[in-house]
C-alpha cells in the first residue's frame, strides 16, 4: 500500500517514535547540565519543570491562534518536536543566566531570598529585552506562507514570551522564595559562604 495517505502514516508514526527518544534524552541533559552547574538537585528538578511548563503553555496559547486567527485544521508532525528542542534551549538559558547569578551571590554571603531579589534585579533588563527581540525575530516567521514554519515561529515567540515575562520574571523567584534554603539541596552555598567569612580575633589582656 502506497501514496500520500500511508506516506502520511509513516511519517507519524517516525515522529512519534522520534518524540519518546529525544524529549526524555534533551530534558535528561539539561538535568545533567544544571545538576553540574548549581551543584544541587531540587533547583535542577524545579527549572526543568518550569521549562516544560512553558512548553505546554505555549502549545496551548498557540492552539487557540492557529484555529481563530490562521484557521489551520492541525499541527504539522515535526511542529511539536521542533518547537520543544528551540523552547528548551532559550529557556535554559534564561534560567541559567538567572540562577547561576543568584548562586554567586549566595556564595558572596548573601541569603538566599536576597541573592535571587539581587539576581533578578541585575539580568532581569537583559532577559527581558533578549526576550522580546527573539520573539519579535520568530514572529516573522508567522507572516510566511509555509505553514511549518509559520507555525513555529507562532509556539516558539509566545513561549518565548511567557517565559521572559512571566516564568523568569515572576514563577522562578517566587520558587526559589517559597523554598529558600532548600532551593540549593543537597548543597548549601549559604553554609559555604558563612564558612568562608573570615574571623575577626579578639585580643585578651
Amino acid at each position: 500500500m502506497g501514496g500520500t495517505t500511508a506516506g502520511d502514516y509513516d511519517t507519524a508514526q517516525a515522529t512519534s517514535r522520534d518524540t519518546k527518544v529525544v524529549v526524555p534524552l534533551v530534558l535528561l541533559i539539561v538535568f545533567t547540565v544544571l545538576v553540574l552547574l548549581l551543584r544541587a538537585l531540587v533547583a535542577p528538578v524545579l527549572l526543568v519543570l518550569t521549562v516544560v511548563a512553558t512548553y505546554f503553555s505555549a502549545l496551548g496559547a498557540s492552539h487557540f491562534v492557529f484555529t481563530t486567527v490562521y484557521d489551520f485544521p492541525a499541527l504539522d508532525d515535526n511542529v511539536p518536536l521542533l518547537s520543544f528542542l528551540f523552547l528548551v534551549a532559550l529557556g535554559v538559558d534564561y534560567n541559567i543566566f538567572l540562577i547561576a547569578r543568584a548562586r554567586e551571590d549566595t556564595v558572596a554571603g548573601h541569603d538566599t531570598r536576597a541573592a535571587i531579589l539581587r539576581a533578578l534585579a541585575s539580568t532581569g533588563g537583559v532577559i527581558t529585552s533578549a526576550g522580546i527581540l527573539l520573539a519579535a525575530v520568530f514572529a516573522v516567521l508567522g507572516v510566511l506562507p509555509l505553514i511549518t514554519l509559520t507555525e513555529i515561529g507562532v509556539i516558539v515567540g509566545i513561549g518565548v514570551l511567557l517565559d521572559t515575562l512571566i516564568v523568569r520574571t515572576v514563577l522562578v523567584p517566587a520558587l526559589v522564595l517559597l523554598t529558600g534554603r532548600k532551593f540549593w539541596w543537597p548543597g548549601n552555598p549559604e553554609t559555604r559562604a558563612e564558612a568562608e567569612e573570615p574571623r575577626t580575633e579578639v585580643p585578651v589582656g
